[in-house]
Formats: structure tokens, sequence, C-alpha cells
């Protein structure tokens, strides 16, 4: 069976930041999942791109994926309000499995209280909040902590996509 990949989706997603980890895992021969909230059907991209999600995060199963990717945008503040999607990132973490999470995805990050420690990055404007939840960040296109992957923008996506991969390719 091919392993299983989360995306997590929200309105206001960055449109880059999930449709090409989702390319490029499926070029890598992983099955990416797309998990929404609940609240919708489909959810539009910054610039109005639709995604609809496969599965509501209440019925995901973190023993069912091998890592989760959060994308940034505006998406990430949504996401956190749904305890659900953020018990998700928890569990995920908790079982030693990739978090990956890559501009303002840091918020889910926060809200999952999975940085205290870690080495991480973010988009610069959440970093006070990334730094504030413990984590030491750093400015630079990716940083890989264990089981932690982050990355700064779209422009990281290329360092960002690499790292993950490598990573769930030498599990």
């Amino acid at each position: 069976m091919t392993e299983k990949v989360a995306l997590l989706v929200e309105d206001m997603y960055e449109d880059l930041e999930l449709w090409y980890p989702l390319i490029r895992l499926k070029e890598a021969g992983y099955k990416p999942v797309i998990i929404g909230s609940g609240t919708k059907d489909v959810h539009l991209s910054k610039h109005g791109y639709p995604a609809k999600p496969d599965q509501v995060a209440d019925k995901a199963n973190a023993d069912d994926y091998v890592a989760v990717i959060i994308p940034g945008g505006f998406a990430p503040d949504h996401m956190r309000r749904h305890p659900h999607m953020v018990d998700f990132v928890k569990k995920m973490y908790a079982k030693q499995k990739l978090v990956a999470g890559i501009c303002h995805a840091g918020s889910v990050l926060v809200s999952a209280n999975i940085l205290k420690g870690k080495k991480a990055t973010s988009f610069c404007s959440i970093k006070d909040d990334v730094i504030n939840a413990g984590a030491r960040w750093f400015d630079e296109e990716v940083v890989v902590d264990g089981n932690l992957i982050t990355s700064r923008s779209p422009e990281d996506l290329p360092a960002f996509m690499k790292a993950v991969v490598e990573y769930l390719g030498a599990r």
C-alpha cells in the first residue's frame, strides 16, 4: 500500500504551498490526502483556487499517515481555531511522524504546543510567536529538527520539499 501524507487545508491557503507539495509527493510515490476542518466542502485559496478535502480532521487517524504538511497563507489562522486540526498535528508529532510547516504554518505548530526546545523557521511576521512558543528561530530556507521541518515562504518550496522527501525516504 502506498504511504499517505496528510495536507491540511482551510480557506485562504497559499496556493503554491498546498499544490507544489501535493504534486511533489505524488512524484515521489506517496499518496497525498487533503484534510479539511469539516466546515466546507471546498476551501478557496488566497487567489480563489478550490481545494476539496478528501477527509475531515475529526475522522483522520494519525496512525494512517507518515507525515502531515501544513501550508501557509492565512489558512493556519483558521486551522488553529479547529481543535481537531490542532489535535491531529499534535498526535502526528507525538507519534514521531513528520510534521512539516511552511510560512504561517507556525501558527498551528504554536497552538499544537510542539515548538518548545526545537529549531524552526517561519514567515517573518510570526517569528515572535514561534520564539515565544519556545523555539530557536532561524532565518533559513529550511530548518530540520528531528521530525519537524519548517520553511519561510513559497520561494523556499524546493528546499522544503527536498527535505520532506529525503526525510520520508530515510525512515
